[in-house]
């Protein structure tokens, strides 16, 4: 557990380091450049060594200790009845649109928001409905509840919920989802939460799945997460979706059967022994992770004039506000350009994100230093 230890990533694949030039340091897309936990690495050698490969099934304990994990970390219970496997959270929420909603039926999204989130409705031939989030003067984001209920009455079907919130890092409020569930339960709309970040909260919030307040929303609620960013094993293409309403259920296992694909048998035995033996492996993430979170927040403030950052609740991602910079190009092809960092641009979260960047600091600190300290260079260059 090593997170210092600067692994180089260059030729292996990784879309975030072949995407850009050598020179670049690549900050952007939400993988980590950690080591995965060893118990994981292990149990792929051992099937690896096996030699023979084919169609996957769940290996013996994996919904075991995918139930064990909900328990101890995110305090909910649910059967393993209940649980489902799929190939990925976008790939889910995708089919959830497919399975759950009609052409032309309406979604409401909250922006702004994870880019597959913000094109999926429209790509499945959906009506996109934004609920936009409203930042705060001290950078946070609260629901229009106002706008919520009265966009979610104007016969809404799906409403697709980011909780942690990616890109702006807040976890919501028992409460919030409490009001938003409700008023989507009075108005007969579904819900969709992507939990993928579920793992990712920091001291004084704690998670909620929405799917868990109440037996009447667990019932209009599909629920899709993963090890892919918890465990850092975003390339075995593993998920799992929780449905526990029947009729749910049913329409999300009938539709698009043979379209979806499945999990690989190596991502199953890497889920397996991530929830089952990495706990140790991500207390001691969530610990370094924190103190580089607060290193981000610290050197924006002291180091970054003209870009403002609320602390993250959650995830391991920063929104930056560089709006007052009044560049000449977005903040994105400014710090690529001057600064050689890739950062992921604003925009691609919905128009509310003009003018920001996101910054992942899932990485050993010395990398992020390094990419802060290119900001600050390119920042004295104005």
């Amino acid at each position: 557990m090593d997170f210092d230890q600067i692994i180089n990533r260059r030729n292996t694949e990784s879309i975030k380091w072949q995407l850009y030039g050598k020179d670049v340091l690549p900050m952007w897309v939400a993988d980590m450049d950690f080591r995965s936990p060893e118990p994981v690495i292990e149990a792929l050698h051992e099937r690896v060594d096996h030699g023979v490969f084919g169609y996957g099934c769940p290996p013996n304990g994996l919904f075991e200790a995918i139930v064990s994990h909900l328990e101890t970390r995110i305090h909910w219970t649910v059967p393993e009845s209940d649980l489902s496997l799929i190939s990925g959270v976008v790939t889910g929420f995708t089919h959830a649109i497919y399975s759950l909603t009609d052409p032309g039926d309406r979604v409401l999204i909250q922006t702004p928001v994870y880019g597959p989130i913000l094109s999926a409705p429209v790509s499945a031939g959906r009506e996109c409905v934004h609920n936009e989030l409203i930042r705060q003067a001290d950078g946070h984001y609260e629901v229009d509840f106002d706008d919520f209920e009265e966009k979610i009455a104007s016969g809404v079907k799906l409403f697709i919920l980011c909780n942690p919130h990616n890109p702006i890092g807040k976890v919501f409020s028992a409460e919030e989802l409490a009001r938003m569930a409700e008023i989507c339960l009075k108005h007969g709309t579904l819900i969709c939460s992507d939990d993928i970040h579920m793992d990712f909260v920091y001291p004084g919030k704690v998670h909620t799945p929405i799917a868990s307040l109440a037996p009447e929303i667990s019932e209009k609620t599909v629920t899709y997460f993963a090890p892919s960013k918890t465990f850092n094993v975003a390339g075995f293409s593993t998920s799992i979706y929780i449905a526990q309403g029947a009729d749910m259920r049913k329409h999300l296992v009938d539709s698009m059967h043979y379209l979806l694909g499945h999990p690989n048998i190596l991502g199953l035995h890497a889920a397996r022994a991530a929830y089952k033996f990495g706990g140790p492996w991500l207390d001691a993430l969530l610990v370094y992770l924190e103190k580089n979170r607060d290193l981000l927040l610290d050197f924006v403030g002291e180091n970054l004039p003209g870009i403002r950052m609320w602390r993250p609740e959650g995830t391991y991602l920063g929104w930056l506000d560089c709006r007052e910079l009044d560049l000449d190009v977005s903040p994105h092809e400014f710090f690529l350009n001057e600064g050689k960092i890739a950062l992921n641009e604003g925009c691609q979260f919905g128009d509310p994100g003009e003018g920001f960047v996101r910054i992942n600091f899932g990485c050993p600190r010395a990398m992020l230093i390094e990419g802060l300290q290119r900001m600050q260079s390119a920042l004295e260059k104005i």
